[in-house]
Formats: C-alpha cells, structure tokens, sequence
C-alpha cells in the first residue's frame, strides 16, 4: 500500500484539494495526431495545430486561414480587401458588412479551417459551444512549469473520467512581424463561430488562472488552435 501511494505522489502534483497530473492523457490518434478523451460531445487534440507535444505552442492563425504568416492585420487578412488595412473591406464571413456579397456564414468551412487542412478531414477548429462544454466538463488550475517543461497553461480535468488536456500559455501574435505578446501569460484559441460582431470571432481566452470562455477578438490577429474530432 505504501508503493502504491507513494506511486500517486510521484505522478501528480497537489494544487489546492485537486490532484494535478504532470502530464496530460492521451486515449487514442486520429490521422497521426493524439486526443483526450474527456467524456464529452467530442475529443480533443491534445495539442495545437502546429506543435508536437502538449508543451509547445503551436502556430498561429488569422480566423478563416489555415497557413501561419509574418505579419497579421486585415492588410494582409485573406478574406479582407485590404487596401486601407481596414475590416470594413471583408468579404466572406459576412452578415451586414455593405462591401461585396452578404453571405450570412457564421461558421468555418472546412477549407477554411485551419485543423482540417492541416491535419485531415477527421479534425476541425471547435464551436464557441463546444468550447464552453470544455469549460464546463472540467476544473481547471493555472499551473506554471508543467511537468518540468518550464511552460505556463492551464490544465483541465475532466469532472467525467479524470483524463486531463493542458493548454499552454501562448500568447497573440499581433500586427508587426514576428510580434508575439503575452507568451507564458495568457492563452487564446480560436473557435469556428462568428462573433456577433463580424470582424471578431470567438475564442477560449485566459489571463493566467482567470478563464473567458465567451471572448472574442479581431480576425486578423494570430491566435493558436486546439482541434477536435468526433
């Protein structure tokens, strides 16, 4: 008995009254690329479009883009006119917007979608409601140097079946090149769905251990991607 708990000690550390693992789960891949299962409507990758393990960053993506870039503003935004740098020239993703077509599409295309063009048909980036039910299926702590790998996220733990998923601290990359902030800070992962406001889309967002799930921001910043597959 004293092996066994012992064993425990060593796999997880203590945060408050919930035992934290040192690592994240993994259940099973789809296409080459690891999930979670956490007992919820869907599986989740159990790392970033664009990483390798659960402790790297990723790429980043302007929403509606599946290629990282230099330099993200709507000057260089793929569904935006971009002569004068401005949303007010967007042209797909469009509910009220006066220049070019109306097409009243809230959601991503899978062309569009940066984890199924990347990793296979089988994922795509997850709905603002799916997002929420990560939210809502886990307790979540702000862990610092997890697992010893010197990086800073959140990890979650399924309140279903215990399996966790971890989401680093990635920062943004905003408009000048190669300009990241907030790396080890905060976290932000895009979702598939339109914000109300059609130059924004929504995203998982977190300042250290202060979660925001319904957040948004501007579709043309560079933020990372957390898939999902059936």
């Amino acid at each position: 008995m004293k092996k066994i708990i012992y064993a425990l000690m060593m796999m997880v550390g203590v945060v408050g009254c919930v035992l934290v693992p040192n690592d994240v789960t993994t259940s099973g891949q789809v296409d080459g690329y690891d999930y979670v299962d956490l007992g919820l409507s869907v599986k989740w990758a159990t790392y970033n479009v664009g990483a390798t393990k659960p402790t790297e960053y990723g790429d980043y993506f302007a929403w509606g883009e599946s290629q990282p870039k230099e330099i993200y503003n709507f000057g260089t935004y793929k569904w935006c006119k971009g002569e004068n740098n401005s949303f007010s020239t967007l042209y797909k993703y469009v509910r009220t917007n006066t220049v070019g077509s109306i097409d009243n599409k809230t959601e991503l295309e899978s062309q569009d979608d940066a984890a199924t063009v990347n990793w296979g048909e089988g994922w795509r980036t997850p709905t603002k409601e799916e997002q929420q039910e990560l939210l809502d299926g886990c307790i979540w702590k702000w862990v610092k140097d997890f697992g010893g790998s010197g990086i800073n996220g959140n990890i979650g733990i399924s309140k279903v079946n215990g399996n966790s998923i971890f989401l680093p601290a990635n920062g943004i990359r905003l408009r000048e090149k190669n300009n990241t902030h907030g790396i080890g800070r905060y976290g932000n992962y895009w979702s598939s769905s339109l914000s109300q406001e059609e130059s924004m889309a929504y995203i998982i967002h977190y300042l250290d251990e202060q979660i925001v799930w319904d957040s948004q921001n501007s579709r043309d910043i560079g933020i990372g991607v957390r898939a999902v597959v059936k």
